[in-house]
């Protein structure tokens, strides 16, 4: 009975480490007290920005200050965990491309390959970092934290957020808690998972939220708490290897409007996409008989098409506004236009087969 009671207890544990994704046999167990090893990963945006005073805000220019910079000007970093830098590329994120993700994912599961990488921060941008957070939740392939981090002040500024917002990065990248969790973005001493979590605010720093389905949790007092996580696969668990990966397919984004006509859509085909992600209005509707019949026309052609949404909430409804099974489209689940493209772009390096793309969207 003894011995019954215990296999059952040994059972429960191993689902357990099942159901949390086998996160603890991720990463190493150190001993108490003893630091975690963070690679900061720098790639530009505001947060490495510079302007002319220390009240200047707007026009200031990005991408100005070194990892090596950054880092010194957060002595504290040095109780938080034992940090390295490393400047992958200096950037103003509205200038991230498939090239740069291909390299940063690449770098990113090297070092997490290395068995003195506890976790990785990334300094980025804002205005692309949810993009770039998405594309590595897909392509990373460790459950060991990766932390993106950026600022919505320049570092020259009085009240620059940078400082406070690496510092939790830095935390959470070391913290056994965030193993397993998939790509966080943390800001505003809130935490967001990499799928949902979007710029909501053209300046204010409570800009990034993830909208009705809520942030994972908030630094608090120097750690993190949880209250969520994601049920979406990522990291580990995805099915996409960029290792030998040089170029993503063409994707772009057709977006929907009233008295929309289908000059973009026939643009794109003829210059070759892959795939096409209509951001429709309400529920991805498609104007009739402008846009629809040119997006039927491509898809005979061979290109994919995604139906997602403009209004940035909520579940694109699979035969709602358009008979997606008989014109053999896919519809983004509840991701928004600008990650479905990141998504569908995987997704065509494995398959162009519409109904396989579509469990790839229910699935991520």
């Amino acid at each position: 009975m003894t011995h019954d009671r215990t296999f059952r207890r040994w059972i429960c544990a191993v689902c357990a480490a099942l159901s949390l994704g086998f996160s603890a046999l991720d990463t190493a167990a150190r001993e108490p007290g003893k630091l975690a090893n963070v690679m900061i990963l720098a790639t530009g945006g505001t947060i490495a920005g510079s302007g002319a005073t220390s009240t200047t805000t707007v026009g200031y220019t990005a991408a100005t200050v070194g990892v090596a910079r950054l880092i010194e000007a957060v002595p504290e970093l040095k109780a938080a965990a034992n940090v390295k830098g490393e400047q992958v590329f200096q950037i103003a994120s509205e200038n991230m491309n498939n090239d740069y993700w291909l390299k940063l994912a690449k770098r990113v599961n090297e070092l997490l390959k290395q068995d003195d990488v506890d976790g990785i921060v990334i300094t980025h941008g804002t205005d692309t970092i949810e993009e770039t957070a998405y594309f590595l939740n897909l392509t990373v392939k460790s459950r060991k934290p990766v932390v993106i981090v950026g600022a919505m002040r320049p570092s020259t500024a009085i009240s620059a957020d940078g400082p406070i917002n690496l510092y939790n990065a830095t935390i959470l990248a070391g913290s056994d808690a965030a193993v397993g969790k998939g790509v966080l973005v943390v800001l505003n001493d809130q935490i967001n998972g990499a799928r949902d979590v979007t710029k909501t605010n053209t300046a204010n720093t409570d800009t990034f939220r993830s909208w009705e389905l809520g942030f994972l949790g908030y630094m608090q007092n120097n750690q993190p708490y949880f209250y969520r996580q994601s049920t979406r696969k990522h990291t580990a668990d995805t099915e996409f290897d960029v290792t030998n990966l040089d170029k993503l397919p063409d994707v772009d984004i057709v977006y929907g409007y009233a008295n929309m006509n289908r000059i973009a859509v026939d643009a794109f085909v003829a210059a070759g996409d892959k795939g096409l992600v209509h951001a429709g209005v309400g529920d991805g509707s498609l104007a009739r008989p402008a846009v629809e019949p040119a997006l039927v026309e491509a898809r005979k052609k061979g290109v994919v098409i995604v139906r997602s949404s403009r209004v940035g909430n909520g579940i694109v409804a699979r035969n709602g506004e358009a008979k997606d099974d008989e014109l053999d489209f896919v519809v983004s689940d509840t991701l928004n236009p600008q990650k479905a493209r990141i998504l569908l772009m995987l997704a065509l390096t494995k398959t162009s087969d519409a109904k396989e793309i579509q469990r790839m969207f229910y699935t991520y």
